[in-house]
């Protein structure tokens, strides 16, 4: 056998976790069996935009992939309404315990109800551990109860043998106090196991109430990864100290009504923008500016409604002053289209676009100096700084961006699936745009890998100055620049939607790939830009809502696309008629999860009420697939191929075999 140095000196590492023929030929002998279990099942959502409670019932029901293990399992033995008893408990173990302990009073019928209970929920766990191996369910168990679980997953009570151990065992959980706190170990088992990966598609920020208790639950989740939308870039950016992207945080932050985000959960303090509000907009209605939840019979918090259009009114007038300084410096960047500041006639309240004179439904600019529309005041200047201040120290938002760089990236291939937020700009031949940034030509992969570095680059610093200064401007381009893979429309309307009632100014013209998408050929294209390969391979994203009640599909070009933005958020649903689709990957194929609006995790649980979903199968495999048709398999054998020649190393004296002792840190 022939074996150059750099391989030798490989072989020679690998000989230290592996330092004799046994223990090379035990770990073979592993993998191999792992290649042959099913594949993991993976769980697609996108566009979360803040909505906590709807995101975290979808996750803890897995898009109803629980509630169906159930069924298989007691279908014969449990009534539906014991099963629904059983998923509730499932999904919100510590709130469903604490009801169940308010409705029994006697304590021998408590104990055979949590006796019965741990018995089905560890037919359930066996269920859902049964594609891993022992010693993956092991490093997911928790370490209070892990022997115990371990026990009760690998022995059964149908075992004559084994019948009375099994029982003591459960007997001995609930006499000596431990039934709750087994019961919640269980469920979490249960839901960390029925989701091998999580895929988010970009998103998780704005509009919603919580997009920080969101960002709580993925920092911890156990394998996730995330493909940046425009809405988490604005944040990257705000976290990054881009004023422009703050001041944009701040605008849709307010405009949802949803200041507490800021103030609560990420401790950004709104108090100077509040001040200057009350000073420079303190006789001005604001209309426009209310909060789009408010109620205008609602005198409770009418002053309060007030106070947040005022500052709504005020941080929208910053942002138009500071994008401009952005549009000015780059004009690369070709947005001049967006400084519309300078276009009004102050004095007869109509601005010109187009060749066209519009009325402005608002004409109080009280911070606008007519002559130098742009310029910002000393006040203003002095509260950017502040607002900046409070946005880079934050240590809270530093933390979920962090953990947006080490599980994200702008765009994912995995499993034969390729995953991004938005677009891949195209002509409106289906070929790729050619994108200048910073006057270099980028397309397809190229261009999603640049702005990807870009995005990094703004946020954790460049030891080039000027490279830096464009990294940070860039970010902002990408939330609503007309070529940013993230958006791609022709124009972001947020001043004409604010101030011209005609709704044609309004339009957002949408760039050539939201209608080629349909289109088989072009995204055979973009798959083999992105070298994605195999006879069963996709496109998935979101960003733009899947309108189901004007007919549209979420599955496209012959089922090569699939958009699972079907309006998560509240405020789209009105649109789309549901709130979203899920998409389930598991072994057998794809399954498209069409969700319609969740009432509240109180009613989940007192009632039992779970998201009403429609299933329909998008693609079945004509055979099971396992773990070494993925990538993790590719990687696998790999590590096989590797360990054999390992083996051929022992075996021909090429490295000498050792006795295996574990490797320690001591010396």
């Amino acid at each position: 056998m022939e074996t150059n140095q750099s391989t030798l000196r490989y072989l020679t590492l690998l000989a230290r976790n592996f330092p004799n023929i046994a223990t090379a030929s035990t770990e073979i002998i592993n993998l191999e069996a792992i290649l042959n279990l099913p594949k993991g099942t993976e769980h697609f959502l996108a566009d979360l935009h803040g909505e906590y409670e709807a995101f975290q019932h979808v996750l803890r029901n897995a898009s109803g992939t629980i509630k169906r293990k159930v069924s298989e399992i007691f279908s014969e033995t449990l009534s539906q309404r014991e099963q629904k008893e059983l998923c509730t408990l499932i999904y919100y173990p510590e709130r469903k315990l604490e009801l169940v302990r308010q409705d029994m009073h006697d304590a021998a019928e408590m104990r055979d109800w949590y006796f019965i209970t741990i018995n089905r929920l560890v037919k359930v766990c066996r269920n859902v551990s049964s594609k891993y191996t022992r010693s993956k369910v092991h490093k997911a168990l928790p370490d209070d109860f892990s022997y115990i679980i371990q026990e009760l997953l690998h022995e059964s009570s149908s075992d004559p043998n084994k019948q009375a151990y099994v029982d003591v065992i459960v007997r001995t959980i609930i006499s000596t106090g431990s039934a709750d706190d087994f019961i919640v170990a269980m469920c979490n088992l249960i839901q960390q196991l029925t989701i091998d990966r999580l895929h988010i598609l970009g998103d998780v920020y704005d509009r919603g109430s919580s997009p920080d208790k969101i960002m709580d639950i993925l920092c911890t989740f156990h394998n996730f990864d995330i493909q940046w939308g425009n809405h988490d870039i604005l944040w990257m950016g705000a976290a990054a100290g881009n004023d422009c992207s703050i001041a944009n945080v701040i605008r849709i932050a307010l405009r949802y009504g949803n200041q507490s985000v800021l103030e609560d959960g990420y401790g950004i303090n709104l108090l100077p923008l509040a001040t200057f509000a009350l000073d420079h907009y303190g006789d001005d209605p604001c209309t426009r500016f209310l909060p789009r939840a408010f109620n205008p019979d609602d005198v409770e918090h009418e002053r309060a409604a007030l106070l947040m259009a005022r500052m709504h009114k005020a941080i929208t007038i910053i942002q138009f002053k500071l994008e401009a300084a952005i549009i000015a410096r780059r004009p690369d960047f070709d947005m001049a289209d967006r400084l519309l500041l300078n276009k009004i006639d102050y004095s007869r309240g109509v601005i010109a676009l187009n060749g066209q004179e519009y009325p402005l439904l608002d004409t109080m600019f009280p911070t606008v100096d007519p002559a130098n529309p742009y310029a910002l005041t000393p006040d203003e200047e002095a509260l950017v700084l502040k607002l900046h201040n409070s946005f880079v120290g934050s240590e809270k938002l530093r933390k979920h961006m962090r953990c947006l760089f080490s599980n994200g990236c702008i765009y994912s291939v995995v499993n034969g699936n390729l995953l991004y937020h938005a677009s891949i700009p195209l002509n409106a031949d289906g070929t790729f745009k050619e994108v200048l940034i910073a006057g270099k030509p980028y397309h397809g992969e190229a261009l999603l890998k640049r702005a990807g570095a870009l995005i990094r680059e703004a946020y954790f610093g460049s030891d080039d100055e000027q490279e830096y200064r464009f990294a940070l401007d860039y970010v902002w381009y990408l939330w609503g620049g007309k070529d940013s893979p993230v958006f791609d429309k022709s124009k972001m309307a947020t001043f004409e939607r604010y101030f011209i009632a005609d709704k044609e100014t309004h339009r957002e013209e949408k760039g050539h790939y939201y209608t080629l998408r349909d289109d088989e050929e072009v995204c055979d294209r973009i798959l083999d830009e992105f070298g994605v390969t195999g006879p069963y391979r996709h496109i998935i994203n979101g960003h733009v809502p899947v309108r189901t009640t004007r007919g549209e599909n979420p599955v496209k070009a012959g089922g090569k696309l699939m958009v699972i933005d079907g309006g998560f958020s509240k405020a789209y649903q009105p649109e789309t008629g549901i709130a979203g689709y899920t998409l389930v990957y598991h072994s057998r194929g794809f399954q498209l999860v069409q969700h319609e609006p969740f009432t509240s995790i109180a009613k989940a649980v007192e009632e039992g009420q779970d998201i009403k979903s429609t299933y329909q199968l998008v693609e079945i495999t004509n055979r099971r697939m396992m773990v070494k048709d993925t990538d993790k398999g590719v990687d696998l054998q790999r590590q096989i191929e590797d360990l054999k020649q390992l083996l051929r190393a022992f075996r021909s004296g090429l490295i000498k075999e050792r006795a295996y002792r574990p490797i320690t840190n001591k010396r």
